[in-house]
Order: structure tokens, then sequence, then C-alpha cells
């Protein structure tokens, strides 16, 4: 089966990694820090707010609200594994969606017509389920963020400040991701024109295997037996669509990991309080 192209990744998160191994971006790793980038990702309006909500006095909550419990565990975990599952079953749809009996031409298998798929079926998979992390995701994180702010104290001092955050950062946060459909379309092509290649060549005129393999035979002495070779595996047509839809889930559920990460740090905050 034909692998993805083996490039040095650079450190970062496993989606970072991931989209370097695949792609043919050679994108030298960043020296700028964490507070560098996000001085340059948040506007002015963002910053005053930040200020605000950090050197003002949080609010008193009022007693009754509603406290942290395994329910919410529950549910992060339920979150999780839906939105994980909805990928699995997703590209696998994906994957399987093959040529109806007709469909192919009376010259060309279904399985040669599948190999020549189009990109935009798989694009617009990734996108839908971007979008259903997104909206997921984020609605567990307000209600998580809600939990945090009926807390007092730095409690709620750190639920403002993820508000803001959330809101200042998610635009950026949509264009980045929203490269990665554009980042694995080379990947996609690049797998496909492999597995041509690779057709192409095990197809080549069998006379002249046939004649190479004469004369090696003529050149041996009768009384050396002509030392096995090892067989080539064979190659089959269409195969290259199964790896990229693996590849595709990994990346998918890479940054189900990014886009949790939020969550996880509200959830954190909460088990300590």
């Amino acid at each position: 089966m034909l692998q993805a192209p083996q490039r040095t990744g650079l450190s970062g998160p496993t989606l970072i990694r991931l989209l370097t191994r695949l792609t043919d971006a050679d994108v030298p790793e960043s020296r700028q820090s964490l507070s560098d980038h996000l001085s340059q990702w948040l506007g002015w309006t963002d910053a005053i707010a930040l200020s605000a909500a950090l050197n003002t006095r949080p609010p008193v909550i009022a007693p009754g609200a509603r406290t942290f419990s395994s329910a919410e565990e529950r549910e992060c975990v339920r979150v999780r594994t839906t939105l994980a599952d909805a990928i699995a079953s997703d590209t696998a749809a994906t994957a399987a969606k093959r040529l109806q009996p007709g469909q192919a031409s009376a010259n060309k298998p279904a399985a040669i017509a599948q190999a020549e798929a189009d990109y935009s079926n798989f694009r617009q998979r990734y996108q839908s389920l971007q979008h259903t992390m997104e909206t997921s995701v984020g609605n567990l994180r307000s209600r998580l963020r809600g939990m945090v702010a009926a807390k007092n104290g730095e409690m709620t001092r750190l639920a403002v400040v993820d508000a803001i955050m959330d809101r200042a950062l998610l635009p950026k946060e949509r264009a980045l991701l929203g490269v990665i459909p554009k980042l694995l379309a080379g990947h996609f092509e690049r797998l496909r024109l492999a597995e041509a290649a690779a057709l192409a060549l095990a197809s080549a005129d069998p006379e002249v295997e046939d004649g190479a393999d004469a004369a090696a035979e003529g050149a041996q002495s009768p009384e050396v037996p002509k030392a096995p070779e090892a067989a080539a595996a064979p190659i089959t047509p269409g195969a290259w669509l199964d790896v990229f839809r693996k590849d595709m889930r990994s990346v998918l559920l890479a940054e189900l990991d990014v886009r949790l990460q939020p969550v996880e740090g509200l959830l954190a905050a909460l088990r300590a309080s």
C-alpha cells in the first residue's frame, strides 16, 4: 500500500506534526513565543477588555449557583466521543463512496474510475466536520465557563478572561484551521499521482522483463541454482484513497484535540476549585 511522504516534522501539537509530514510545505519553526503571537492576534479593544478583566475586582456571585459535578465530566466525555465517532463514520462513508453498478464505463473498471476521484467531496466533508466540531465544542466551553464564572474571586476572573479570548481568537482560529482542507488537497494529488506512476511501471512491456530474466538465467551455472527474488507487492488500483482517508481521519482527530484544549483548561480549573 502507498504510504504518505515521510518528512521531518516540527515540534508541537500532533496536528502541526501531522500536517508537516503530509504536506510539501517547508515551514521553519517559529522563534516567537506564544505571548508574541497573541499580541499580534489581539486587537486594541481586546487588549483593553483583558486589562480591565485582570485589574478589576471580580463581582461577588450570589450563593446557590450550580456546582460542578461528575455530570459535567460525563458530558465532556460524551461530546468528545460523539465527535470522534462522527469523524470515523463520516470518513468511512466518504471512503465507501464508490461508483454504483453501471457508472463505470465498459472499458474502465470501477476501481480505476474510483482512483480518479475528485477531491471536492473530501473537502466538503472536512469542512462540514469542522463546523460540527466548532459548534459542539463552543457550546460545551460556554457551559463550563458559566460554571467557572459562578465561583467567586479568581475563578470568576478566569471565566471573563476565557470569554474575551474566545471572542477575540475565534476569527483567527477559523482562518488557520480553514487552511487545512487546502493543504490536504496537495497530499491527495501526490498520492494519486504516485499510484498512477506505480501502476504504469507495473504494466510495462512484459517482453522486456522476460528478456532480462532469460539473460540472467543464461549467465548462471547449471550447478548453481538461481537465488529466489522477493516478489513485489501487488498494487491495487484505488488503494491510495484508503491511505488518504486514514490520513484525513488522523488530521481531523488531531484538530479535535486542539479545539478541546480550552475545555480541558476549564475542566482542570473546576476540578481544582
